[in-house]
């Protein structure tokens, strides 16, 4: 009777705005075994069985396609949208999405000497994770399906410690390193060829509220290297095409084609006569 007493008006709160914001039970559950199933199909590498034949792999599209009209249902019931339309248009994207992912994996192959092979990369590369995770969410972000595409692609950070907002546009061939700590707005802007390491930054100058949907982030031209730690800021910034950033350098204005942009660093020799610890602290 106490407890009854003491939660029951908190109870009711908790009703009423469960009812007003439920999305399906379990949808970021579900998004999830559907993004890691889509992998499955589009790359062996991610599956858990094999299965060969050409109508076992047309029989697992068809259930997909089954398995996203259901997760869409309850996330496009505000909007005008049909599950039975927005499921089939994105099916129908996916042999384009699995030509640039295989681009993207050659890319990576390509650009590391560490890397052996193509599905070296593939099983075993974060960086691939992540691009395949938005290249899957771009499609339903740019046919303006709420929610899904972030779901998708902040299961990619969850995973893999690189942020790819959906809304990015990626030019083919696209290369990450290493790859934590990744950040990439929504705005931004990457051509073709473009690779990137570690801890990189393409951000906005500014969190105001208002100027959401303006461009925040920067454009990266075609054939640019991005190093580890760089901060790249800003909608108007432009970095020109064959250009090198150099690791933890900080830019928030354009660069023409063609640049080689670094951090210096200062060295100081010291005497020789000089002993101890080079810098005197206490904690």
């Amino acid at each position: 009777m106490n407890n009854e007493m003491k939660y029951g008006e908190f109870a009711q709160t908790l009703k009423e705005r469960r009812d007003d914001h439920s999305l399906g039970f379990q949808l970021k559950k579900g998004t999830q075994e559907f993004v890691d199933n889509m992998l499955a199909v589009l790359f062996p590498h991610f599956s858990k069985e094999g299965f060969f034949a050409t109508d076992e792999i047309e029989s697992r599209l068809v259930l997909l396609e089954r398995d996203l009209k259901r997760l869409l249902l309850p996330i496009l019931k505000e909007t005008t949208m049909k599950p039975d339309e927005i499921a089939p248009r994105f099916m129908n994207t996916l042999p384009s999405i699995h030509d640039k992912l295989w681009l993207d994996a050659e890319a990576i192959t390509s650009g590391d000497p560490a890397a052996e092979s193509v599905d070296e990369v593939i099983l075993a590369y974060p960086g691939f994770t992540a691009i395949a995770f938005y290249r899957l969410a771009h499609e339903f972000y740019q046919m303006h399906v709420p929610i899904f595409p972030r779901l998708i692609t902040e299961y990619a950070h969850q995973l893999t410690g690189i942020d790819i907002h959906p809304g990015a546009q990626i030019g083919s061939s696209f290369a990450i390193d290493h790859g934590t700590g990744i950040v990439i707005g929504e705005s931004s802007l990457i051509g073709n060829n473009v690779k990137i390491y570690q801890g990189v930054t393409l951000g906005a100058l500014s969190v105001d509220k208002k100027l959401a949907k303006s461009k925040r982030h920067p454009t990266i031209e075609d054939d640019v290297v991005i190093y580890a730690q760089a901060i790249i800021l800003g909608g108007e910034t432009v970095v020109g095409r064959h250009s090198v950033i150099g690791g933890n350098v900080w830019l928030t204005s354009s660069v023409p084609p063609y640049s080689s942009v670094y951090q210096e660093s200062k060295v100081t020799v010291r005497p020789k006569e000089m002993t101890g610890a080079p810098i005197d602290f206490s904690i």
